[in-house]
């Protein structure tokens, strides 16, 4: 495949004698620090924090041979210096593009990558790049299961090793972290976010998005630049390639207009007799490959773990790419029926009091928080907060007011979830007034902090409840991620006597 990375350089596997400067030194940009240091590269590794606050991330950097030579590092701020003599820039992607160093190295032409699009200027095998709103993790972790089937049935009977399945992206590993051990037959299958896509110039030979829904308004500022940035996982396919779609979403099924591959879609309804893809029926979910192909039957609804509607549709999601992919429906059918869900999604931690209680900290915008709500019949004490993306309350709200018994709100984003529920709830006061019990006041308890908001559902809760953690807000006002959020959740529960 050609070079069209952008970046002004033809970038090699050989970087000896190479300065790039790396920014952010979370995962992402330890994980290509390495790999580039590993490849003769000299690194400058800058990040905002302390080098007290990234001891961990240092140490495991220095594991890596040649490190102690090849990197410096620069702490508590990004110096305008630290341009001097820099051949490339790798940008993490929790760091926003606009910062004054990024927009001086623009000035100065100095081209700009981040750890994806070297992993897709490199990687050996074919790669699917998956990205949507939301149901994008979900959808990468069953496609890898799906594909982990596959290779299985495909496996050599002499003993030989055969393909491998890498996951990993937006999600877990960074695949530049294992790109040296990937093979040419090999699949990748990564999750990517808008931050990652920002900078890119790049697309996978299969690449999906699940659907467009308001999210990171915070860093992309209009729904049109952030649709435009989705949009880039698409733009740079070639002819051969795939594009597989979400058909019920109008933002992403119209980006079908500009799609220069093999489109491929999901959805609830059946599609168009010409249209290849996957949809529901009473008997499960179908595959149609084609017009002149009879669709195929891939596995009944009551052989899908995952809780929720939206669950369905990323199960619909997994089929369609899979089957972009070459993937056999035999391998779909057993991916689905051992494909339990991943943690933090919706993810049961134990029975207390009577009640269930799941941790769904991975819902990091308030539809992620609604498409949790709508998985539960139950009675539901909801715990939400943390910090806000500037993103609209007013469907949670109505959602919220509808079907939570109890609302625990904690974090920066407790005033702001308050003040939507209120907006709300002036509305039906009439319809309350008059008894209409259609309508009821939401009870609402704010707290600071999670340890607080869980032992305050502990003394709600009543048999036959559901208490759920989603919390509609990202986790940095209190914690790392919303891996550490969620295992902080779930242990504080286990804890419960």
């Amino acid at each position: 495949r050609h070079d069209r990375s952008g970046t002004g350089i033809r970038l090699m596997k050989d970087w000896s004698g190479r300065n790039v400067l790396i920014i952010g030194a979370a995962r992402q940009g330890i994980a290509a620090s390495a790999y580039l240091v590993r490849h003769g590269a000299h690194v400058v590794l800058t990040d905002l924090r302390s080098a007290q606050d990234l001891r961990s991330e240092i140490r495991s950097l220095e594991d890596t041979p040649g490190a102690a030579e090849q990197v410096r590092y620069e702490f508590g701020g990004h110096p305008v210096s630290l341009l001097s003599g820099v051949d490339l820039i790798c940008v993490s992607g929790g760091v926003p593009p606009t910062i004054p160093l990024i927009e001086e190295a623009r000035a100065r032409l100095i081209p700009l990558t981040n750890d994806s699009q070297l992993f897709l200027e490199f990687a050996a095998c074919r790669v699917i790049g998956i990205t949507g709103s939301s149901g994008k993790s979900t959808t990468t972790m069953l496609v890898g299961e799906i594909a982990r089937f596959a290779m299985e049935l495909n496996s050599s009977p002499n003993g030989k090793q055969g393909p491998d399945v890498w996951v990993g992206g937006n999600i877990g590993t960074p695949l530049i972290s294992i790109l040296d051990q990937i093979k040419q037959n090999d699949l990748a299958v990564m999750e990517l976010s808008s931050f990652q896509l920002e900078l890119m110039t790049r697309s996978p030979q299969i690449a999906a998005v699940l659907n467009i829904t308001p999210n990171h308004l915070d860093r992309h500022g209009s729904m049109e630049n952030y649709t435009q940035i989705k949009g880039r996982i698409l733009q740079y396919q070639e002819g051969t390639d795939a594009a597989v779609l979400g058909r019920d979403d109008p933002t992403a099924w119209k980006m079908a207009q500009n799609v220069h591959s093999n489109i491929w879609s999901f959805g609830f309804h059946k599609q168009d007799l010409l249209q290849r893809g996957t949809y529901l029926a009473a008997e499960g979910i179908f595959l149609r490959a084609g017009a002149e192909s009879q669709d195929l039957h891939v596995v009944h609804p009551g052989d899908i773990k995952l809780r929720g509607e939206h669950n369905l549709l990323n199960t619909l999601a997994a089929c369609a790419i899979a089957a972009a992919a070459g993937l056999p429906v035999k391998a779909m059918r057993e991916g689905i029926r051992s494909f339990e869900g991943i943690p933090h999604r919706l993810e049961f931690v134990r029975n207390w009091g009577g009640a269930d209680w799941y941790n769904d900290s991975i819902a990091t915008a308030p539809e992620r928080a609604m498409a949790a709500i709508r998985s539960f019949d139950d009675p539901i004490i909801l715990l939400a907060g943390g910090r806000n993306k500037d993103l609209p309350w007013d469907d949670f709200a109505k959602l919220a007011n509808e079907r939570v018994k109890h609302l625990i709100v904690f974090g920066e984003a407790a005033e702001v979830i308050i003040h939507a529920i209120n907006d709300y709830q002036q509305i039906p006061a009439r319809e309350i007034a008059a008894g209409n019990k259609a309508f009821h006041q939401l009870p609402i308890t704010k707290l600071d902090r999670m340890e607080d908001a869980v032992l305050a559902a502990a003394k709600i809760v009543q048999p036959g409840d559901v208490v759920l953690l989603s919390p509609g807000g990202t986790s940095f006002d209190q914690f790392k991620d919303f891996e550490e959020r969620g295992e902080c959740f779930a242990q504080l529960v286990k804890d419960l006597t």
